[in-house]
């Protein structure tokens, strides 16, 4: 880390006195000082000022910076370090603050772990203070352990609001802890602090931090867009939600309801028994962003759920959290025998045929309802019926039916208390899988919720390559959406057919499949594709 050399014999703008650091970061300096005029303590930040406020007017940046920590500091009271001073030296720029309670995380921090308990009351403080932030508008676009002093009791103070704020420019302190897209350059919003929220709960519960300063910024910011990061493996059941955080598309990452209600789950067990419910904790009740509509930068939070294979986004629930496996750029290889159930896991090339002309096209044995998509149904794949002896009606616990191949099961089931659930089904030797996804809570344009997976799908590394245009279709007679994509799982180029299709206002089915590439367009992978979509019946239907 660099650290900034300053006198304690000078007085910061012939007033504050430097009685001792406190704290030292990339970029930036904390002390404890003095108010030589009133005599009273204050706390003084000395970080490296971003070029979007070298631009702007001595002035007008200390006033800025004043008026936003002084909104927050009075719909937080007590828990926004309230900026009452600011100071530009050259290339650096002094706050002035109250002296905070307790002392900065990264002192903490000094001291080694702490149990996910403390992580996650701490965390939970910090998110209280974003959340109030993010409803006014405001970004801190800063957060690192430096800008949040932790009570012995428990108390959380967040400092540094203003400094970044809504700004496009990257951020220039503890770079560690930027988000991917502000190690790209592209600025930051409300996800941008999850993300640093995200980094600061792994450093606590695992001793290290998610990405290691690399001693400049230009070295840290490509290690935080390229370097994986490994699954922790202290944070008990506080793991799913930091994994969830640290999503590299803003898009895909953890509402900040979904992390509160888990962070308040894991203190509520821990007054109430001592001992955590291992099984029902690292899954979030709400595998989605809230009903409610909330804005982060301008992409609403009420986004549909689930609709996790096909019309599956925020991938960030699925994708992320119930994973085990860890924080790959896919984030959920599935423990079972069948391959990766991820978002992205699937497909191969051949965009010659979209999804609706080549997969849901059948037999004219067949019937017709699974089919009608928007392609013509000019059979260029001539599809027979499903011998009787190789296929077998499942009945799932959760209400749907659908014929699978002899010898299949389901090889992962993850549940929500909503009623939403996703249902990976397979055989073992076998590397194709069909995954069947029900939400409660969707909106009404499956293609707009495929083109928020298409987006952040071209984020990941795995490779990915969307085949053909996203299509509306009309499947059983409701409306849907297909989609179809290549991506790299392992050393094994993977394709997949997604349809997604609602039963109601808000509730919906997806059906992704999923096979090597290089046998996607088998005789038997057909049949088992056509059989799928003319047999499938959901729970509610």
């Amino acid at each position: 880390m660099v650290k900034v050399q300053v006198s304690t014999d000078e007085l910061v703008a012939g007033r504050y006195r430097l009685l001792e650091g406190v704290h030292h970061e990339e970029g930036r300096e904390g002390w404890h000082g003095q108010d030589v005029e009133s005599e009273r303590p204050v706390a003084l930040t000395r970080s490296r000022l971003p070029a979007h406020l070298r631009e702007e007017a001595e002035l007008r940046t200390a006033v800025r910076i004043t008026r936003e920590s002084e909104a927050l500091g009075l719909v937080c009271p007590g828990r926004v370090s309230v900026v009452f001073d600011v100071v530009e030296d050259k290339d650096f720029l002094w706050t002035v603050t109250a002296r905070p309670e307790g002392v900065p995380l990264s002192v903490l921090l000094g001291h080694g772990p702490v149990d996910y308990v403390r992580a996650a009351r701490i965390g939970l403080g910090v998110l209280d203070v974003l959340g109030a932030a993010h409803q006014e508008g405001i970004t801190h676009g800063d957060l690192s352990p430096g800008q949040v002093w932790v009570e012995e009791q428990g108390g959380v103070t967040v400092a540094g609001f203003g400094l970044m704020g809504a700004s496009a420019s990257p951020r220039v302190t503890a770079p560690s802890y930027a988000s991917p897209e502000q190690a790209r350059g592209e600025g930051g919003g409300p996800a941008t602090d999850l993300w640093a929220l995200g980094a600061i709960m792994y450093e606590m519960v695992e001793g290290r931090p998610a990405i290691r300063d690399r001693g400049g910024l230009e070295a840290t910011f490509r290690a935080v867009e390229r370097l994986p990061i490994r699954a922790p493996l202290s944070a008990g059941p506080l793991s799913p939600a930091i994994q969830g955080l640290l999503r590299r598309d803003p898009v895909e990452r953890v509402p900040e309801s979904v992390v509160r209600e888990a962070l308040t789950r894991i203190l509520k067990a821990e007054l109430d028994d001592d001992s955590m419910p291992t099984e029902t904790l690292p899954i979030f009740r709400d595998l989605d962003a809230p009903p409610t509509r909330r804005v982060w930068g301008k992409v609403p939070l009420s986004r549909p759920v689930l609709l996790g294979g096909a019309l599956a986004v925020t991938v960030v629930c699925f994708a992320g959290l119930t994973a085990a496996g860890g924080l790959s750029e896919r984030g959920t290889s599935a423990s079972g025998p069948a391959p990766s159930p991820r978002v992205s896991a699937t497909p191969s090339p051949t965009p010659s045929a979209s999804p609706s002309n080549t997969v849901p096209q059948q037999a004219p044995s067949t019937s017709p309802s699974p089919s009608s998509s928007s392609a013509s149904p000019s059979p260029s794949h001539t599809l027979t019926e499903d011998p009787p002896t190789s296929f077998f009606r499942y009945t799932a616990p959760q209400g749907f039916s659908v014929e699978l191949p002899k010898g299949w099961k389901p090889v992962r089931t993850e549940n929500s208390a909503d009623g939403s659930y996703r249902v990976t089904l397979g055989a073992s030797g076998d590397p194709r899988t069909l995954v069947v996804t029900y939400s409660t809570q969707l909106t009404s344009d499956p293609v707009a919720v495929w083109r928020e997976v298409d987006t952040s799908l071209r984020g990941d590394s795995i490779a990915y390559e969307r085949l053909g245009d996203i299509r509306a279709v009309t499947y059983q007679g409701y409306k849907g959406a297909d989609m179809e994509w290549l991506s790299t799982n392992g050393q094994v180029r993977e394709r997949t057919f997604g349809r997604g299709y609602l039963i109601g206002d808000h509730e919906g089915f997806s059906l992704r499949w999923t096979t090597p590439a290089a046998d996607w367009d088998t005789t038997a992978n057909r049949a088992a594709l056509a059989t799928f979509l003319r047999t499938f019946k959901g729970g509610s239907q």
